[in-house]
């Protein structure tokens, strides 16, 4: 019986290894995961950027901004002169800490009094603005001690408040991106399993050979799937705000339209997966190979600002990245198209790409 058993296991490692598609598939898709999210994955806080107002504007008050930035975990983006400016970065996504030093900040250390220093974080992301606060008081307590000459020692307080999430909640953050998640699983899935079942059944031969044109299929198979996807948003959506007190800031006519730019690419990527695949099996497959990258890349779970700079291009090819920059801000922020402009250029562009690549793979599968 052992024998028997043996003779198979040997029989399958040889199939296996004989297969250049099985050998593709066991060696270079985990090999490519593991440096691309072993650089991805970085829980810490790297070069978190910091907008500062200085309103004592004394030399004592400079050493603080440069103490605060000598680790490298907070970088001073821009030096503002008045709070509006300060908020306006916070709400564009180019800042996500805003500092705050009081006037007569080096007076008061002087007579060895309590300073408070004012600190507005980003909160969308309640996990990373708590790890900023802890890191910016670590900076403050190092100033704090080093400080030589005065007596009694001064002691400065740090006064930090989250914006867009004031009770840092976790799942203000998650929910809205777990939105995003099931328009991109939903869509690549079905439109892939789909245009792929037709080929297994030997059916879509027979659309070809109907009056039936290339555009009238592809139309045909297309349409429903973002019909559902719009429908999933809206039920999700709703669902968030009235089961889990999720606040939708924004407007919902531009959740939609984003909802749209962003079809356009998942629908592209499932066209070329079907492109490729010539089984339910190997679509299944190639789908999961697009999705686990795409999240892990996209900002879903770990900021991009942490990433490598080479890690950081690659996010520029995920529409998730895109998307969810557009649907956090809505629900979270409430800003409108005049901030998100840059992400619905972004995403149309990348949605003409890869849903343009689709309709030739789709094509070509055809001929």
């Amino acid at each position: 019986m052992l024998k028997r058993i043996l003779g198979i296991v040997r029989k399958e490692f040889i199939h296996v290894l004989r297969d250049k598609r099985l050998r593709m598939v066991l060696i270079t898709p985990p090999l490519i995961q593991l440096i691309i999210l072993g650089y991805a994955i970085d829980m810490d806080v790297h070069q978190a950027r910091m907008a500062v107002l200085d309103r004592d504007r004394t030399p004592l008050s400079r050493s603080l901004v440069t103490e605060v930035a000598s680790t490298g975990k907070l970088r001073v983006v821009k030096r503002v002169s008045r709070g509006s400016e300060g908020l306006a970065l916070l709400d564009e996504g180019k800042a996500h800490m805003f500092l705050e030093i009081p006037s007569g900040f080096m007076k008061r250390i002087s007579r060895g009094e309590q300073v408070p220093i004012q600190v507005l974080l980003d909160g969308t992301d309640a996990t990373f603005a708590g790890l900023m606060a802890q890191q910016l008081k670590g900076s403050l307590a190092r100033f704090a001690e080093n400080l030589g000459g005065f007596e009694p020692k001064p002691l400065l307080r740090l006064e930090a408040r989250g914006l867009f999430n004031t009770n840092f909640k976790s799942r203000n953050f998650f929910v809205p991106g777990i939105i995003a998640l099931i328009v991109m699983i939903i869509t690549l899935m079905l439109t892939a399993m789909a245009v792929v079942r037709e080929k297994e059944l030997g059916t879509l031969e027979q659309l070809m050979v109907s009056p039936v044109t290339p555009v009238e299929v592809l139309m045909g198979k297309t349409v429903p799937f973002s019909i559902i996807a719009f429908g999933e948003v809206a039920f999700v959506t709703t669902v968030a705000v009235f089961l889990f007190r999720i606040p939708i800031k924004g407007s919902l006519t531009l959740l939609f339209v984003a909802t749209g730019l962003y079809l356009l690419s998942c629908l592209g990527a499932g066209l070329l997966i079907s492109a490729i695949s010539r089984t339910q099996q190997q679509a299944m497959m190639s789908t999961f190979l697009f999705i686990l990258p795409a999240i892990l890349l996209s900002g879903f779970a770990f900021p991009i600002y942490n990433m490598p700079s080479w890690i950081q291009i690659l996010t520029y090819l995920d529409p998730l990245r895109y998307f969810l920059v557009m649907i956090r801000g809505i629900f979270m922020k409430g800003v409108g198209a005049a901030v998100l402009w840059p992400q619905m250029v972004g995403l149309l562009a990348l949605g003409l790409v890869t849903f343009g690549a689709g309709i030739i793979g789709f094509r070509k599968g055809l001929e």
